[in-house]
């Protein structure tokens, strides 16, 4: 019952997901056609970004005094509402519309994704975790696809209004699913009658000291958000090299490119739900830092000029990688007690858009001086570096402790003697 109440709200988050990816695509022409500026473009992404470092910021303290299922409810519902509001808005009042839509879907977005992931191991059974993460990535990766291949054709057929009333729709349905789940009690009932210094409500203020005392949590949350900097440099420098392939057909590559890599991605879920099902192992925090290094590699070399079938087989490789990383990730992650874990993730979405946020604007300046292939090889060049110094502090660490589970014991729950690639921290 627990993993079909998991797979119905996977459904109603890629169905959401879906939504989000047609407006990426929708908002943005949509901004362009209402300011007839460039500049509102980049503006009306930085105000996205930067409500979602915001609310990164907030997610813990909000998670600790609120449930995890009316925050995902009420963060599908918010943006639902400002859809509206942006169909129904007058003409004097569009851009201002606008950019309340763009506040609140970086906010509400990065609050239900906290609450979603952190919420994982509460919502399915102790050694699903790997597969729980897998299924979420598939079904989002699925979405890319589908709303980025069809938002030409909803926006150029049906306008502009139709794709904001489908995108809320989506919405709407991922509140539904939501609203299935069993998860109801306050975070601090479980806490209530619990001492203060053996964790209750005083707790939590220390918990992102504590966090910061281990070792390797805290350099794979920085490497994810220099991870996020390094997208942020093939996701620019994709319509430039896109351009200077097929001046007539820019959107082919581009197109193309993202399928493919989505296809990569799902195929790498398969395998891995196959993998952990038979070995009883995710691939833990050595499995994220490897990752990180293919995928970065990988993203380099697809801007090197190969011919159509080698990069076709890196793209492939590419979202295989990326697949690998944020399962191995989000997995890594659940095994901290609950405290810890909504802070971790609600860090490591503020990391995630400060990453990418920043790295949008370096990128968009280094891409009028040099080409696409140096600013992606400089970026991602970056990350793999600092992912060769994760991968070299794991395995340091678990020479240290050989007690450690090899592989970080993703899917086995919080870990009861020994530290586990640092997940478990003293104090918590």
């Amino acid at each position: 019952m627990k993993e079909r109440r998991y797979r119905i709200l996977v459904t109603g988050y890629a169905i959401s997901s879906y939504g989000t990816y047609l407006n990426l695509v929708a908002l943005n022409l949509y901004v362009y056609a209402v300011t007839d500026r460039a500049l509102a473009v980049g503006v009306f992404m930085a105000v996205r970004l930067a409500a979602g470092f915001l609310a990164g910021l907030g997610a813990a303290a909000l998670l600790a005094r609120c449930a995890a299922k009316p925050v995902m409810f009420w963060a599908n519902v918010v943006q639902a509402a400002a859809l509206v509001l942006l169909v129904c808005a007058p003409d004097g009042l569009r851009t201002a519309a606008l950019f309340l839509v763009s506040a609140v879907v970086g906010g509400a977005g990065t609050f239900f994704m906290v609450a979603f992931r952190s919420s994982i191991p509460d919502m399915v059974d102790e050694g699903r975790h790997t597969w729980a993460n897998s299924l979420m990535v598939s079904g989002r990766s699925m979405a890319m696809v589908v709303g980025f291949a069809s938002s030409g054709v909803v926006v150029s057929l049906l306008g502009y209004t139709a794709a904001f009333l489908v995108d809320m729709a989506t919405f709407l349905v991922c509140a539904g699913t939501v609203a299935l789940l069993p998860l109801t009690a306050r975070p601090d009932r479980e806490e209530k009658g619990a001492p203060a210094a053996a964790g209750g409500k005083k707790r939590n203020p220390g918990a992102l000291a504590a966090l910061a005392t281990a070792p390797v949590i805290a350099l794979m949350v920085a490497l994810r958000g220099i991870d996020a900097l390094g997208s942020s440099s093939h996701n620019a420098a994709l319509p430039v090299y896109s351009t200077q392939l097929d001046a007539d057909r820019p959107a082919v590559f581009v197109s193309v490119f993202w399928c493919v890599w989505a296809l990569g991605n799902v195929l790498v879920q398969q395998v891995l739900q196959r993998w952990v099902k038979r070995d009883g192992r995710s691939v833990g925090a050595l499995g994220f830092g490897l990752g990180t290094i293919a995928m970065s590699a990988t993203f380099i070399l697809a801007f090197a000029g190969f011919p159509w079938a080698a990069t076709i087989v890196i793209a492939l490789l590419a979202g295989a990688a990326d697949g690998v990383t944020e399962v191995s990730y989000s997995s890594h992650l659940q095994t901290l007690p609950t405290g810890l874990r909504t802070h971790a993730f609600g860090l490591s979405a503020t990391v995630e858009n400060l990453g990418f946020g920043v790295g949008m604007i370096a990128v968009a300046a280094a891409l009028d001086v040099f080409s696409p292939l140096s600013v992606v090889g400089v970026a991602h060049g970056v990350a793999i570096v600092v992912a060769v110094v994760f991968v070299a502090q794991t395995l340091r660490q678990r020479r240290i402790d050989p007690a450690s589970p090899e592989e970080g014991g993703g899917d086995a729950g919080p870990a009861r003697g020994g530290r586990r690639d640092g997940a478990e921290v003293s104090g918590s």
